[in-house]
């Protein structure tokens, strides 16, 4: 079995314990958004590269389902994309570039500390924790020079 053959089949377990039937084009989209921090546009573009009549509607609606199920999280990293990525088993952090608008993530110890220090001095139950640091990638910075 490919590597893509076995993906697709976790994907289609995935989706089968959720209890949604898993459809190809399902499957085809949870492997997209496994690919990290894309918008509906470049998901609904890569996945219409292997089955073509895959519609755009068909991947927001998915999209959204995914989400309810919590199989994905949708990031918003600006006010005009909302990017997608496979539900994370760890807490992470994001940097964005402000030039080429490339995602990379990196795991640093900081939620734990901050979220027990909020606890104590505010009385406040944090959930969740999102940190999100902007700047210029290496390749865009070299560009400036």
């Amino acid at each position: 079995m490919t590597s893509k053959n076995k993906s697709l089949e976790s994907n289609r377990k995935t989706l089968n314990a959720t209890g949604l039937r898993a459809t190809s084009q399902r499957a085809l989209i949870l492997e997209v958004v496994h690919s990290g921090h894309l918008d509906a546009d470049e998901i609904y573009r890569q996945a219409r590269l292997r089955q073509p009549r895959l519609s755009l509607s068909t991947v927001y609606r998915t999209l959204r389902m995914f989400r309810k199920l919590g199989l994905v999280e949708e990031l918003h990293f600006d006010e005009a994309h909302h990017h997608y990525e496979v539900k994370p088993s760890s807490e992470h952090q994001h940097l964005v570039c402000l030039g080429c608008g490339k995602v990379m993530e990196f795991e640093y110890p900081l939620g734990p500390k901050m979220t027990e220090d909020i606890a104590q001095k505010l009385g406040f139950e944090v959930t969740g924790i999102e940190i999100r640091m902007t700047g210029y990638c290496s390749k865009c910075c070299q560009a400036k020079k």
